[in-house]
Order: C-alpha cells, then structure tokens, then sequence
C-alpha cells in the first residue's frame, strides 16, 4: 500500500454499454458522489474504443506533463488529474490500461460490468457506484504488475488479470462471431457449441528459465491475478505484487471428464487434478496453431505470443485500511 493522494481532479471513462447498459448510470451516480465530496471530474466518452483509448492517452499525458511542472515549482496551466477514473466492466478496464501503464496516474475504478475480476481482486465495491466513488475520492493506492504482450506483427498491450488460450479463447471467438441471443445468453450458445466441437489442442511453451512444455491442452492460462470470467478461480494462487505469473495447464481430456472438471475452477480446486499443472515464471512464450489469446475478456492477438511481467507497472486506487 502506497498510501493516500490527495484526489481534487479526475477524468471519468465511461463504456455506457458496459453491464448490459448499466454503466452510463453507474457513471452518473458515481460521478454526483464525487462531486459532492469536492472532486472536480470531467467526463470522456469516445465514438469508438480507438476514440476513447485517444482521449484517455491525452489525459493522462497532461497528468503526467502537471507532475513534472510540479517538479519544477510551477503548475502549469492546470491541465492535468489527478487519477483517472473508469466506469466500466474489465474490457473497459483493459483499456485504460494501455493509457496509464508505466505512468505514474493513478487508475480509479467503478465497477459496472459483468465481470469485475479486477474488482474482485482488490476488494473494491461492486454493488454501488457511489462506495466505488469514495474509494476514488480517498485516493489510496497501491503498486501492482501487470502483463504485457508482444504479439508475432511486434504490437504489445497490456493486461491486469488473466491472459486466456486454448478452450476458453475459442469461446471468445465465437461469441464475438455471434449476433444473436445478446447479452450472457451468447456466451453459454458459444460454450455449447465449442464443446461439442472439443478437441486436443497442440501447445508449445517456453518459460523463463528455458524449460520447453510440448503438450496437448484444452487451456492455458496465465494469471497475474486470480480469477476470469465472473470469478473463476482459473490461477488460484495468482499474486499481482510477485514479479511472477501463475500458469495453469489444462491436459487435453474427454468431453464427460472435461464437463465434470469445470465446476471445480470456481472453486480453485481444479489444480489438484492431475489433469492440471501450475508453473511460476516471470515470462513466456506460448505457440499454437489456430488459436488467439484474450486477456481481460478482450482479443489481444493471434498466437504466438510473448508475455512478460512488468514490476509495479501500475498505481491502482483501492479501500483504504479497516
């Protein structure tokens, strides 16, 4: 824990259609408590994610241009935030990550998607727009990793939670190939027709330490934090604050066993099987034809990938000790 900041100025993200459409009210609530806790808040809203990823960029970059005028004992012209807040489910998340990673803005959450692995992770208020907004307003942070990827066309981006290959990815696919039912309806269609489309997946990955694994898997999975999906606990012993991933390995199995298996991942007990095999490693490479990677719910690139821990790349606001 870093500590309390003193929040006066923030920029609030809004995904409106985060949460089934929730979000665009989240952010009204969340941004009427702040205001009447005395923070200033200007709201953005892009025309597209690339629009809003620009306008994100661009606030940051006059947060980061006040701090080094500070420095120099002159304000400047008052441009800058102090944080910047997103209202939004982990996809949204996602994308402020690429604005503030590596920079010294903090990152405010309010949580309002279906998901909210990171929110989950870090203990902050998912059931009301106006605690989230508190947590913001007290201005504690603390200093996580986060995952990077360099992709095979040498593009990276980064990512806070789980980074997903194999049997889940390829759900992802075909969720987003989908344009009927809306909503989580979609989703448990794709699951349905993976599955009856499940097959061994040939994988090639080289940790760190140079170790090789060549195997057929179902999935695999590398954690920064713990869970995916609305809470399953795919890397239950994930750290964010380690400098290390947590791997999870999914054999290749048949359709009943891999059925009975799922249900334990919510659990985390899934790793004692011996279908399962977890490593630690502060990088890899992960190869296998045909399939993408996700992280944080979004398409991040077509396999092979690289993927590297980066130290304390992140000041994220969260409750302030009890």
């Amino acid at each position: 824990m870093s500590g309390p900041r003193p929040i006066a100025r923030v920029v609030v993200l809004t995904n409106p259609a985060a949460g089934g459409g929730q979000a665009g009210a989240a952010a009204g609530r969340a941004t009427a408590r702040l205001q009447a806790l005395g923070v200033e808040v200007r709201p953005l809203s892009g025309a597209s994610a690339q629009d809003t990823l620009r306008l994100a960029r661009e606030a940051v970059t006059g947060a980061d241009a006040e701090v080094d005028a500070g420095e120099r004992g002159d304000r400047g012209d008052g441009a800058g935030i102090d944080a910047l807040v997103v209202v939004g489910g982990d996809g949204m998340i996602n994308l402020a990550l690429q604005a503030v990673a590596g920079t010294g803005t903090p990152l405010g959450v309010i949580p309002a998607g279906t998901g909210n692995d990171h929110a989950r992770e870090y203990g902050l208020p998912r059931r009301s727009p106006e605690e989230a907004a508190e947590v913001v307003a007290a201005g504690h942070t603390t200093t996580v990793d986060l995952g990077r990827v360099t992709a095979a066309d040498g593009s990276t981006r980064w990512f806070g939670s789980v980074l997903a290959t194999g049997f889940d990815s390829l759900v992802s696919d075909r969720t987003n190939r989908l344009r009927w039912p809306r909503g989580r309806m979609r989703y448990n269609l794709a699951i349905l027709a993976e599955f009856a489309n499940l097959r061994p997946l040939p994988f090639r990955l080289v940790l760190d330490d140079g170790t090789v694994i060549e195997r057929d898997l179902t999935l695999a999975a590398v954690g920064n934090t713990r869970s995916y999906g609305g809470g399953m606990l795919i890397c239950p012993g994930a750290d964010p604050a380690d400098g290390l991933f947590d791997v999870t390995l999914v054999a290749a199995m048949p359709r009943l066993r891999v059925a009975r298996f799922f249900p334990t991942v919510f659990k985390g007990t899934h790793i004692h099987h011996p279908e399962v095999t977890t490593h630690r490693t502060a990088s890899l490479r992960i190869e296998s034809p045909g399939i993408t990677a996700y992280a944080d719910g979004e398409f991040i690139a077509p396999l092979p990938v690289d993927v590297t821990v980066a130290r304390a790349a992140l000041h994220l606001i969260v409750p302030g000790p009890a």
